[in-house]
């Protein structure tokens, strides 16, 4: 029988629960007050945090045996430092290792993935695998899944990677994701079925940090004119400079510290993203950072529905470089390139062209489909798309529009001498056939999923706008307590409802969902674009027991509240 199941149980109850798991591996039993609430049929009460599985309770131990597959050992250093996007520009910022982008990590399915995260930075951080089905305790969100780790500690995250794909890790602490830190994780197939001379790792970025004395945390101020966010912290530094310099105190309410999961308070009425007339309680003037205005107006798409972002960004990058200073990738005339293509920005879709060619999708969100032919496509915050070209003969330009902001980054595919094209070069593939959404696509019969009818039915909707930077779920901001509640092993139906008039990537963690028709085969994804006043129907096998987090993948929108929780059942027994 459809249902929808939705619970309260208290924020203590689910931070402090989780975080006891985190810590002892084990699923204790936890008696934390609080008044009771009504959840609905099925959603156990909201005095019984044990109702629901924690990060590393028994459930996730079940769902997740011992990993027997090789293992493979990383160290990875989070560090600030300066940063050279070409063209002789250099900015501080924080990277892994000061690198723009992060090394490749790279696997084979079935493989565990054994990375231990040093924290040099002078703020809290952490690690989310975006894409990966990996267990609840190992997902990298603070407050929920796991403690921050904090400046000079270190933290190892270990797991089995069951998926092939394209896929990649960043932050997931406020805005950090808006600095330097990312970098891709190739889980290669055993059995790749696809041919091919050549293989591209293509990152699209949009780079604010450093410049002219910009952070994101000054950005996102900006942006909700001096209210406190409403995400998983972050909050670091004041406005948070580079060097960490100046560090906020600990919010009061959270049991975990600085960072730990935000007050859901509600906003006043009259904000405005122009700065003019925000205030709050705990915020009772008007922003006045030290960076630079980044705000801006009349950035529209049509292949957005509309408004298509709020922040200014200086430059757009491709691998780490400005258009003026391309990467170049060398091959000879006829080879067949593969390109694995990742959106890492933190606020703009791009449109991707490769002058003079024509793409076939292979893959979206590391998930094999039909191929499917076009000349260029648009691509969400943290979506992926692997494509084919076959190469033709002489210099071409690789080119990521920053949709509806006019900016552009650019690489270059060289078979054979000439001049690199300009940085203002514009294919004319990006006019041609355009694939702007993946319900175009057909799954390839390996990543379809089962017919079944559904289980459970939840049904969200994404609230808020541009002036007031209220964005939130169902006309409130993140609130920890709110808990959308799944049996493991049901087939799960997510409406998602965008009743705002700005599109947004919709992310879902530790699973992937079919984009749903009415038998429910529609292409493998965990982050889709969702115009405004458009729904998306989306199927998902409820085979990961824990603690999820859904979220717009726009780190602004997410950071003023654009997020929710996703729980399993505990087993009573």
């Amino acid at each position: 029988m459809d249902h929808t199941s939705q619970t309260s149980p208290t924020r203590r109850a689910v931070l402090g629960a989780g975080i006891a798991a985190v810590g002892s591996g084990l699923l204790t039993a936890c008696s934390s007050g609080g008044s009771r609430r009504q959840g609905s049929p099925g959603a156990p009460a909201a005095d019984d945090p044990g109702g629901f599985v924690v990060p590393g309770g028994k459930e996730v131990d079940e769902a997740h045996p011992e990993p027997v597959g090789p293992l493979r050992k990383q160290t990875f250093t989070a560090t600030a430092g300066p940063v050279e996007l070409g063209a002789g520009r250099t900015f501080r910022s924080w990277t892994y290792e000061g690198l723009l982008p992060g090394r490749e990590v790279r696997i084979t399915a079935g493989d565990t993935l054994s990375l231990t995260l040093a924290n040099h930075l002078p703020v809290e951080t952490t690690v989310h695998w975006h894409g990966i089905a990996l267990r609840n305790d190992m997902d990298g969100v603070p407050g929920v899944t796991q403690p921050p780790v904090k400046p000079g500690e270190t933290f190892d995250y270990r797991f089995a990677v069951p998926h092939a794909g394209t896929y990649w890790f960043h932050p997931h602490m406020g805005v950090q994701i808006d600095r330097g830190m990312y970098a891709p994780l190739i889980v290669d197939d055993p059995r790749e079925p696809l041919e091919y001379d050549h293989e591209w790792i293509v990152m699209l970025d949009d780079w604010i940090d450093g410049v002219g004395g910009s952070t994101p945390d000054d950005v996102l101020a900006q942006l909700r004119n001096g209210k406190p966010a409403m995400g998983h912290g972050g909050d670091h530094g004041e406005h948070g400079d580079a060097d960490g310099d100046g560090r906020r105190g600990a919010r009061p309410d959270g049991p975990l510290g600085a960072g730990g999961g935000g007050v859901a308070e509600a906003p006043v009425p009259g904000g405005h993203a122009d700065g003019k007339g925000a205030r709050t309680a705990a915020s009772p003037s008007p922003y006045r950072g030290k960076g630079p205005k980044r705000l801006m107006s009349g950035a529209t798409s049509k292949l957005l529905g509309g408004h298509a972002g709020d922040v200014a960004y200086p430059y757009y990058l491709i691998n780490g470089r400005t258009a003026d200073d391309p990467t170049q990738f060398k091959a000879k005339p006829g080879d067949r390139i593969r390109l694995r293509i990742i959106n890492a920005g933190g606020e703009s879709a791009f449109r991707v062209a490769l002058g003079g060619h024509r793409m076939t999708v292979t893959h979206s969100d590391g998930f094999p489909v039909r191929p499917y032919r076009t000349d260029a496509l648009v691509i969400g915050m943290a979506e992926r798309y692997d494509v084919l070209v076959t190469a033709k003969d002489g210099v071409f330009p690789l080119t990521a529009l920053a949709e509806g902001k006019h900016g552009q980054a650019m690489a270059v595919l060289r078979t054979s001498s000439g001049a690199v094209p300009k940085p203002s070069t514009r294919p004319a593939e990006l006019d041609r056939k355009v694939l702007v959404s993946a319900r175009e696509l057909v799954p390839d019969e390996s990543a379809a999923l089962s017919r079944r009818r559904p289980d459970r039915l939840i049904k969200i909707t994404l609230t808020g706008n541009m002036k007031k930077y209220d964005w939130g779920i169902d006309h409130r901001p993140y609130d920890p307590d709110v808990l959308h509640m799944v049996e493991r092993g049901e087939r799960v139906r997510l409406v998602v409802i965008n009743a705002t008039d700005m599109w947004h990537p919709v992310h879902l963690h530790g699973h992937t969902y079919a984009l749903a028709g009415i038998d429910s085969n529609g292409a493998r994804k965990d982050t889709s674009i969702l115009l405004p006043h458009h729904k998306m129907v989306a199927d998902f096998d409820a085979d990961n027991p824990g603690l999820w987090m859904l979220h717009c993948h726009n780190i602004y929108h997410s950071e003023s509240g654009m997020m929710t929780t996703l729980a399993y059942h505990r087993n009573r027994d």
